[in-house]
């Protein structure tokens, strides 16, 4: 009886192990599990061979800390039985950003050649123990590590988050918060959107204005597009901006986590903020320029082609506006010591400039037939600044319309087509399309999510391909997601709107392709979920949730549902009642009855309720049938 009892023990403890190993997000390169676990207690020494692996050693211990309520000891050397390692030679399986991790009954060994990889390597280390480690007060808990071998190395060098915060101000801790939560699934790019036609960010002392005045809008609440314009003579209150010193500490955080800060002064669009402190910018000069609060001046048409009704886009014709430019970046460039430096490009209207005497001046100076083209001239420029300082410049794709030097980097938003032309013209390209990419489209039903104009749900995030068939690979530096964040004012719904996709993103960037498959990823992903409810992050859970489609033929509407989790149950009604596990089990497609009906429906996941409840009302079920 002792015998089988033991037996048991030793295989729970077996499947235990395995089952940590499998709740990796991205999944590794290569992983193979062992018999066994090493338990961490107290005593356990970490040591480091190298000055430049301390930090990794240290992250383990601290991150370990709190929720253990003991602080491993960390030590120069090679003793000790968790041990970090920097090696001498460079390996091809694991590269610059990889690293090999081995666990057995014995200890820990965490070897990479740079010190990246040993901090990626510490995250995978974190996520084989328990998810009460990601916890911020002390817990109890079994310390111990599966014993395994891991080989891993990402697949892209560009693994990046944009955070939009010109919509909305986030204070210089929760952009910290934004920082420090990607770096633990491996990103190493924080694409940071500092101006806007909402808001100036960054303080330039040779502008003051832009900050007195640019930084700052009218309170406003309600949908963003449709608020009420400034009023005569209201005070500008909502808003903020990063001095020179908090930027900074900033990028020396980011660098603390193995993050590149890029950061982006959208030109020559996008700038109503800084017409409104200096309206001698612009083409018009109005000084009743405001920063918008989130009103609509745009028209946008369904050929693809839109009309700003306030002038947001800096006039080209202008000398001063480039030695308006000169000045900022002499101060902000320094700031950032990152290879790259954004200079948006993306939807600058050219009807101001079309109607501008200067404008045409140039045009004809310069023997350009059409408007559009001003925006090469303009984008070109800007390039030759900073050149001057050492950074390649990046854009949005549209910065391929007007023309371009073959060393700007473009990020292509509009789709993969940019992005493609872009690399078929010997153009690094990160790739960022809306169609994969767009972390603030609703990720579930639009009933239930905040109203957005589009959707993207994590199963299609996570069948992103940054490359594309045919293109060469050395021209894709990699992918990533953007946060725009009109709808999104504070850290929780930043959360809310990242999580699960960026871990989809995560593991799209750094795993190989042929490692990826979604049912093994969702298991993964609900475990994750029980992580971030120990640290505290906010998440969706729309991948739980009915998808509902509608369609008619001959006045009969046919309903059909799934649920992007597998082994999930969808229960429904259409007589006024409130679904659960009693009610009528979706199967297969069904018709509804003649007349007015509202369709609910709910998830079961091992006969627990998962996700939101979805109510179409028969308009709402109408329109879907219409698309």
């Amino acid at each position: 009886m002792r015998t089988r009892t033991l037996l048991l023990l030793l295989s729970l403890t077996i499947l235990s192990a395995a089952a940590f190993a499998q709740q990796l997000i991205p999944i590794p390169a290569e992983m193979q599990m062992q018999n066994g676990s090493y338990r961490i207690t107290a005593a356990s020494v970490v040591s480091y061979n190298a000055p430049a692996a301390q930090a990794a050693a240290k992250e383990f211990s601290d991150r370990l800390s709190i929720p253990a309520g003991f602080t491993l000891p960390v030590q120069s050397g090679s003793g000790g039985p968790v041990r970090f390692i920097l090696l001498e030679k460079k390996e091809k399986r694991i590269g610059n950003e990889g690293y090999l991790l081995t666990v057995s009954s014995d200890g820990i060994t965490l070897s990479a050649y740079a010190p990246a990889g040993l901090y990626y390597g510490v995250q995978t280390l974190l996520q084989l123990l328990p998810a009460e480690v990601e916890g911020n007060t002390p817990a109890t808990a079994e310390w111990s590590v599966p014993a395994v071998t891991i080989v891993d190395k990402p697949r892209f060098g560009w693994r990046g988050l944009m955070l939009d915060v010109s919509r909305h101000f986030f204070p210089v801790e929760d952009v910290k918060t934004f920082i420090r939560q990607m770096a633990r699934y491996k990103y190493n790019t924080f694409h940071w959107h500092l101006t806007d036609d909402n808001g100036w960010r960054i303080e330039v002392k040779a502008y003051p204005r832009l900050t007195s005045v640019g930084a700052w809008r009218v309170e406003r609440s309600g949908a963003f597009g449709s608020r009420l314009d400034p009023q005569p003579g209201e005070a500008a209150t909502y808003g903020g901006f990063y001095t020179q010193e908090q930027i900074k500490e900033i990028v020396q955080y980011a660098a603390q986590h193995h993050i590149t800060v890029v950061p982006e002064i959208d030109l020559p669009g996008h700038s109503m903020a800084a017409i409104a402190a200096y309206p001698w910018l612009s083409t018009k000069k109005d000084t009743n320029t405001r920063v918008n609060p989130g009103s609509d001046f745009a028209d946008w048409f369904a050929n693809g082609t839109f009309k700003m009704n306030i002038e947001n886009t800096l006039n080209p014709s202008d000398e001063r506006v480039y030695e308006f430019l000169e000045k900022v970046f002499a101060e902000v460039v320094p700031l950032f010591p990152g290879p790259y430096f954004h200079v948006g490009g993306d939807e600058a209207y050219k009807g101001y400039w079309a109607q501008d005497p200067g404008c045409q001046a140039l045009m004809k100076k310069l023997n350009i037939r059409h408007v559009e083209d001003l925006q090469g001239y303009f984008i070109t420029r800007l390039e030759t600044m900073l050149k001057k300082h050492g950074k390649k410049l990046l854009g949005w794709d549209e910065i391929l319309e007007g023309g371009v030097s073959p060393t700007a980097a473009v990020m292509s938003w509009r789709g993969m087509k940019g992005g493609i032309e872009a690399a078929e013209k010997g153009h690094e390209v990160v790739m960022s399309p809306t169609t994969f990419a767009y972390l603030d489209y609703n990720q579930g039903d639009q009933t239930v999510d905040p109203p957005v104009y589009a959707s993207l749900r994590a199963k299609k995030t996570y069948s992103f391909d940054p490359l594309p068939e045919g293109v060469e690979a050395k021209y894709i530096l990699g992918g990533q997601g953007n946060l725009w964040t009109e709808n999104i004012p504070h850290m929780r719904a930043v959360q809310y709107m990242l999580y699960p996709r960026a871990w989809a993103l995560a593991e799209v960037l750094w795993s190989p392709k042929e490692r990826k498959e979604w049912n093994g990823f969702t298991v993964r992903m609900e475990e994750h979920f029980r992580r971030a409810d120990k640290a505290g992050i906010n998440y969706s859970t729309a991948v739980f949730d009915p998808v509902i489609r509608t369609r008619t033929n001959n006045g009969v509407m046919t309903v059909e549902m799934e649920s992007e989790m597998p082994g999930v149950d969808i229960y429904y009604t259409i007589d006024e009642t409130m679904p659960d596990e009693g009610s009528p089990r979706y199967s297969s497609p069904f018709t509804l009855p003649p007349g007015p009906v509202t369709l609910r429906a709910v998830s079961y996941r091992n006969g627990v309720r998962a996700g939101n409840l979805i109510i179409l009302k028969p308009e709402e079920l109408q329109k879907r049938a219409g698309r």
